[in-house]
This record gives structure tokens, sequence and C-alpha cells, in this order.
């Protein structure tokens, strides 16, 4: 009897028309990413508190349920993601990146496109800065900036010291830009066990809370923190008047469900896989090549079939991934695998849409419109 077959029917994942879908192909449950945003919203005590990051599924859907569940902050990372979120009208966005060069001025096109978005951006840098404040200047506009620290990551931000104290007191004297508040991602704290996260965000945090008091020293109102992603939300969540952004939640993924226990979201998006080919007696070949699936992690953490458990990974190129099992006679040629990713949000931005999956079945797609590097502007 074919292993797959095995599997029980009434696994959350299984889908009945299946054999109207191709592979490989990007699933989304709809009804487990409302349960996601449920169990979020119970992990805080504000939901006023809420900025997530829209990388994860980049669509408007998954936005919509967001703020039909009272959640008016967003968090992004391109200008297309922006756009996105401007295209459906979500109150606050913050473009988590510094734009500089041709990206500035298509963020002012995008602030001046969709007037009932507030936008803002972060600047770690004072020429930036300068040249930010002057291209808004010339288009009317102010643009609020919150400070981007360096908190330990070492990928973008100023030191949370005197050198960000002055970047916010030049952004404060420049006309075009207004300082709101500072911005701490501590992407670098990802420990298994939750005490160690929070040691080392406590440790962190204290940087950004000793330079808020020095900046309030310095005559600056009390500023809005947003601070950390996924791993270190619980840590946050506890905190009082910061913003939290969590992204990878709305579909969760094996990575974090085995590495951050305390959180348990549902996982909720899916790859489909087919085998293709039983090249030889332990080897089965299937369609999930590097263009499929997130392929920056070793080999054995790029997915897990939860309805092949037991096999092996040996080798992957751009359309194919060739797995290893001593069940492999158990398999055919068309078998259907439900694969789970270990990095979902880069594994999105690999479809142009996903398949949504109600009671079961096939009934629509969610197009994922800001996989693109631009939409319009």
């Amino acid at each position: 009897m074919n292993c797959i077959k095995n599997v029980v029917m009434n696994e959350w994942y299984l889908i009945s028309n299946i054999h109207e879908v191709d592979s490989p192909a990007l699933v989304i449950y709809p009804d487990r990413v409302k349960k996601n945003i449920e169990l979020l919203r119970s992990m805080i005590d504000d939901v006023s508190r809420l900025r997530p990051h829209v990388k994860t599924h980049k669509t408007r859907e998954a936005v919509l349920l967001q703020m039909d569940a009272g959640i008016k902050k967003f968090k992004c990372a391109t200008i297309a993601e922006a756009e996105m979120l401007g295209s459906i009208n979500a109150p606050d966005v913050l473009l988590a990146y510094q734009p500089v060069g041709p990206k500035a001025d298509r963020f002012i096109s995008l602030i001046k496109k969709y007037p009932a978005t507030k936008f803002s951006c972060l600047v770690d840098d004072a020429e930036a800065a300068k040249s930010i404040a002057a291209k808004a200047t010339n288009a009317g506009i102010v643009i609020p900036v919150f400070i981007d620290l360096n908190v330990g990551m070492n990928r973008t931000g100023i030191a949370p010291d005197h050198r960000a104290v002055d970047l916010c007191k030049l952004c404060s004297q420049l006309k075009g830009i207004k300082p709101v508040g500072l911005h701490a991602y501590d992407g670098h704290i990802h420990d298994k066990e939750l005490e160690v996260r929070k040691n080392r965000s406590d440790e962190a945090f204290t940087l950004v809370e000793n330079l808020k008091a020095e900046l309030i020293k310095a005559g600056f109102s009390s500023q809005v923190i947003i601070a950390g992603g996924s791993p270190t939300f619980p840590v946050h969540a506890k905190r009082k008047d910061i913003e939290c952004s969590p992204g990878t939640f709305i579909y969760w993924d094996a990575g974090y469900q085995q590495g951050l226990h305390e959180q348990p979201f549902l996982p909720a998006a899916l790859v489909i896989s087919r085998v293709i080919s039983h090249p030889s007696e332990n080897l089965l070949c299937t369609d999930l090549g590097h263009k499929s699936i997130a392929a920056e992690k070793d080999l054995d953490h790029r997915v897990r079939f939860l309805n092949a458990p037991e096999i092996e990974f040996v080798g992957q190129s751009e359309e194919h991934l060739v797995i290893k099992t001593d069940q492999a006679n158990h398999y055919k040629v068309g078998d259907v695998l439900y694969g789970l990713p270990y990095h979902i949000c880069p594994t999105c931005a690999l479809y142009e849409r996903a398949l949504t999956v109600e009671d079961g079945k096939v009934i629509g797609e969610w197009k994922i419109v800001a996989r693109d590097r631009k939409i319009s502007l």
C-alpha cells in the first residue's frame, strides 16, 4: 500500500481536490491564519501596540484580516510592500528601511499617492537624513522618521549613545522630516530557551531605555519605541508602551515551530510537491527545487514533509529535490507531498500567488503582490 495513503485522512492539511493542483504550489489555510491573528492579540495587553511586519505574506488579504481584528499599524521592508499597504488604506505604515537614492524618491511618490495612510521610515545616517529631508521639503511634505538603533545585530542602525542623540537633534532641525521615535530590531537574539532570549533582550533594551532618557533630558518628548521581531515578541509584549513587530506568526514555519516552543502559532502555509521520478532503488525525485522553497539553509533544513517524515534529503537543484528512503518502493510517481517550509518568508516570495484552502478544498487564491520590487511606483 502506498505509504502516503496511510496518513490519517482527517489530517488538517489534506486537500480533497489536490488532483486539480499543479505543483509545486504554495497553499494557505485562511482559517488557521485567523486563529494565529487571534492568538497574537491574546498575547499582548493592547492591540494598538501591535505593528506586524508584512514581509512574510506580502498579500493584501492577510493585511485585511489583521485590520478586521483591530490591528491598524504595520511594518514593511520594501516600497512594494508599502504600496500594497497604502492601496488598502492601512492607517499607519513604517518602512523599516532607510530610503536612499531613487528609493527615497519612490517613497515620497508613495506618500503623495496614498494620503489616507500615515507613512514613516527609518534613518541612521546624517547625510541620508539630510537628503530625505531635502526631497520631502521640495515635495511639500513632512516625513515622520524613527532613529534606527544598532542593539547588537550589526546590520543597520546607529549606536544607541551620544551619536543617536546627535542624529535626533539634527533631524529635529531639518525641514521635511520629524523624529518621532526609536526603532530597535534585535533579530540576532533567537536562542531556543525563552529565559536566555529574555536576558539577552533585556540587556539590549537597556541601551534603548537609556537613550530614551537622554533624549527626554535633551528636551525631546517621550519617544515611540518599536522593538523586536518574532523571537523576542513574548519579551517585548510584556513591556509597557512598546510597539511589537512579529511577522512570521501569520503563517508560522518549521524553523520557529522547533525553536520557539512558547509561541503556539499554527502552521498555515505549505508547499505542495509531487514525486516525479524514481531514479534508483532508494531514491525519489520531487519537483521542489531551489525556485520553489527557500534554499538559504542547509539541505535538511529547507522543508519537512508532513506526510513523509522518514525521508532524507540528498540533493537539490533549480527544479528538483532528490530524497532517499528505505520505503521508496511504497511511493509512486505522482504521489503528493505536503511540505512545511523551515523559512516561510523567502519561500512566499518565490510564488506569484498562493492557493487558499477552506474545508479541505482549494477554492481561491491570494496574489502575492508585494513579491515584486515594483507595483506601480
